[in-house]
């Protein structure tokens, strides 16, 4: 435990790392879900196989290996991106596509005539999702969809294999500086502090998922 608190600065900079990844990843996830969900579920052919295409695309591809695509491909197409923002691009493309299943999924299972009493009443398609479809949807969203998101916070991890500084970065940097200098090595206590953390924001997620449950209920 003396190796953690010896280094609890550069540990604390990998943990707001991890969050700064993990937000910005949950937020765009979010973000293309919704949209790309909503998008998924009109009339539209065209719309319809564009979305049908990416969504087979991505969730056929690792997830690891998609952050790879991203992060040593895009310089082939002249853009630099940093070790960061390729790992939000990669895991938000992969979790947008999954998420994309899970909200279309959701609003179809809005029984029709909900859909027709809507438009009967002369509400226009966005009211309709607004205020009649999207609320009764989430209910069979919410679940599925926080166990997207706790999934990705786990895959941020992914992102040490491509130089972004987050916890796991940090911690394997931790392990083998104290192994050298030292001569034993810390990872039991390392690791045992990454579960922890990891547990504690992913049961957070999932708690508050359960309580935003309950008031759907209620």
């Amino acid at each position: 435990m003396h190796v953690i608190i010896e280094n609890w600065v550069v540990v604390l900079k990998g943990l707001r790392m991890t969050l700064a990844l993990a937000g910005a990843v949950l937020c765009c996830t979010t973000v293309i879900s919704v949209i790309l969900g909503v998008l998924a579920t009109l009339p539209n052919r065209a719309i319809q196989w564009v979305i049908h295409g990416y969504v087979e695309l991505f969730r056929s591809i690792p997830l690891v290996v998609n952050v790879f695509f991203v992060f040593f491909g895009s310089p082939l197409l002249g853009l630099d991106l940093s070790p960061f923002v390729a790992a939000t691009v990669g895991l938000s493309l992969w979790g947008g596509a999954n998420g994309t299943v899970i909200v279309s999924g959701g609003l179809n299972a809005v029984p029709p005539h909900q859909w027709k009493s809507a438009m009967a009443l002369g509400l226009r398609r966005p009211q309709v999702y607004a205020f009649i479809v999207g609320p009764q949807s989430l209910k069979s969203i919410l679940p599925a969809f926080t166990g997207l998101l706790t999934l990705l916070v786990q895959s941020t991890a992914i992102g040490a294999l491509v130089g972004v500084g987050e916890f796991l970065k940090i911690g394997q940097n931790v392990i083998e500086r104290a192994t050298i200098m030292q001569g034993q090595s810390p990872a039991f206590q390392v690791y045992a502090l990454m579960l922890l953390v990891y547990f504690v924001i992913c049961s957070s997620l999932s708690a508050f998922s359960r309580y935003l449950e309950r008031r759907l209920r209620g």
